[in-house]
């Protein structure tokens, strides 16, 4: 692996480069700057008693030293956990306790949340702010400023490990084996994409989107190997996201549909603006993108498009670029690693255009942490992995999606699985049975619904529906709860108690189900 490829590299060739710019208030911090703060907590985690293979998590907005912070970690041989902001106290207590977390870092603006983990989680040995001291969180900055500058003498090779979900609708932690390797190895994927799009010193790029997902983190964090500067928003917005473009000379971004939708929104008068040429590529994935909204951007901002089909675990990529989606509209493109088998139910490989379980041969091996069996079902007797989405080929070799797995809600971006909701829902007193879906919502793809059997179906109507949704909400983070509530007097159970959710959500997508990916 080049020893070009890690900040560390940049900040002895050209320390005053910039490396991140926070684009509310325009803070930036040089490669410099970067290379001193991550030695110096690389030394505190060390301090901390934290070796290589160990556990450090974090509950962060899009706060300017997380990417600092990250770096340390990394250069530490750490596994580095990420949290959504949104999540509740138990929520994240779960993840802390599951991955054996033995250092948290949260900031004050979510000390609200924070301020319960202690006791939730006691596992957890050492906890801090990146701001000022709250509740039994220490300043990291303050702790880290006493450490050296220089590298720590055991730096090894840390790893992400992004939770995604079980069939038990608890989050499952996507685990790679640790093995000591170099700080400069980057992940395969990772150095697919780098060709693929030539991040280099001149890369601006712009990460519009939280960095506790997996896209925004690598990409981010990639783009810093190869002497890059981030702009990190701390919101999505849309004519803000132009005028990031046109005033720091963007080349490079990664989006979801969803601002797509917000993009093509704004008056004509506003989007014509702002000088979007610098840009080179916008990258888009994590949720459907209807036809009609991609040949607008398009239509927009010219062939610089592409597309990103992926799941957290890392087991497969495709991409399709601009003038190969023209030709083959609604694809998602071919393999970037890796080789593509659409198999049957009983395992067998299935011909061109017959929909089937996607696999993926000849990239990594993960597991779910803590969850052999997921992990088992995972991979087939060759090896070959899925994360359980249904799709084709066409002769070309072009992956089209079909479905998704089972039964995930793909909002704005954010993955959401039903079995959370439905098993809160389902001890609520006044429920007899419960299914939530996805069903169709113009700006984000899909919203949350549930439909419920009551106990007694007079109660059924608005008064019900809004207690139903407080009661979730006061359990699960608003994201992972309905926006809705349907009643039926019975749902459709088989009788080994299988139930059809397809039957209830199809209602609600009509036609457009066979566009559902």
């Amino acid at each position: 692996m080049k020893k070009t490829t890690h900040p560390s590299y940049h900040a002895r060739r050209n320390a005053a480069r910039i490396a991140l710019t926070t684009t509310l208030d325009g803070w930036s911090l040089s490669y410099g700057e970067l290379e001193a703060a991550s030695n110096q907590g690389a030394h505190l985690l060390r301090a901390c008693g934290l070796m290589p293979g160990d556990h450090v998590a974090v509950l962060l907005e899009n706060h300017p030293g997380y990417l600092p912070f990250f770096w340390a970690v990394q250069r530490s041989g750490l596994y580095f956990t990420p949290i959504s902001r949104h999540s509740t106290a138990e929520e994240v207590a779960y993840i802390l306790r599951d991955c054996g977390a033995r250092l948290v870092v949260s900031s004050a603006a979510l000390r609200e949340v924070a301020s319960e983990l202690r006791a939730l989680a006691p596992g957890v040995a050492h906890w801090y702010s990146l701001d000022e001291p709250f509740g039994g969180y220490p300043s990291w900055p303050l702790a880290a400023a006493t450490k050296p500058v220089t590298p720590i003498a055991d730096e090894t090779s840390g790893f992400n490990m992004m939770y995604s979900s079980g069939t038990t609708g608890r989050p499952k932690g996507i685990k790679l084996p640790f093995a000591p390797q170099p700080i400069e190895t980057i992940p395969p994927v990772m150095q697919a994409f780098s060709r693929t799009f030539g991040f280099d010193e001149q890369t601006v790029y712009l990460s519009p989107a939280p960095l506790y997902h997996a896209a925004p983190l690598a990409f981010s964090t990639t783009v810093q190997r190869f002497g890059g500067r981030v702009l990190v928003m701390d919101k999505f917005d849309a004519e803000g996201f132009l005028q990031c473009i046109e005033k720091y000379k963007v080349t490079h971004t990664q989006v979801v549909p969803t601002m797509f939708v917000r993009l093509l929104k704004l008056p004509p008068e506003v989007r014509a603006r702002y000088d979007i040429s610098s840009l080179r590529c916008a990258l888009h994935a994590a949720a459907p993108c209807p036809v009609e909204v991609k040949e607008r951007m398009l239509a927009w901002w010219g062939p610089i498009v592409y597309e990103q089909y992926s799941g957290s675990e890392g087991n497969g990529v495709t991409l399709i670029g601009p003038e190969e989606w023209l030709a083959h509209k609604g694809s998602v493109g071919r393999p970037l690693a890796g080789r593509i088998h659409i198999l049957s139910e009983e395992g067998h490989e299935l011909p061109q255009g017959e929909p089937g379980t996607i696999f993926f041969e000849g990239v990594r091996r993960f597991e779910y942490h803590n969850d052999p069996d997921k992990t088992r079902e995972a991979f087939n007797a060759q090896g070959w992995s899925t994360i359980g989405d249904v799709g084709y080929l066409d002769a070309e070799g072009y992956l089209y999606l079909t479905d998704r797995k089972a039964n995930m809600i793909i909002s704005g971006g954010v993955n959401i699985y039903p079995q959370e909701a439905e098993n809160v829902l389902a001890l609520h007193p006044k429920v007899a049975d419960v299914a939530v879906f996805g069903v169709p919502n113009e700006e984000f793809g899909e919203e949350v619904k549930a439909v419920v059997q009551p106990v007694d179906m007079a109660l059924a109507g608005p008064e019900l529906a809004a207690e139903l949704i407080a009661y979730c909400r006061d359990k699960l983070s608003p994201i992972k709860c309905p926006r809705s509530v349907d009643f039926e007097a019975q749902l459709p159970r088989q009788e080994n108690g299988k139930l059809y959710k397809r039957k209830l959500r199809d209602r609600y997508w009509g036609e457009r189900k066979s566009r559902i990916i």
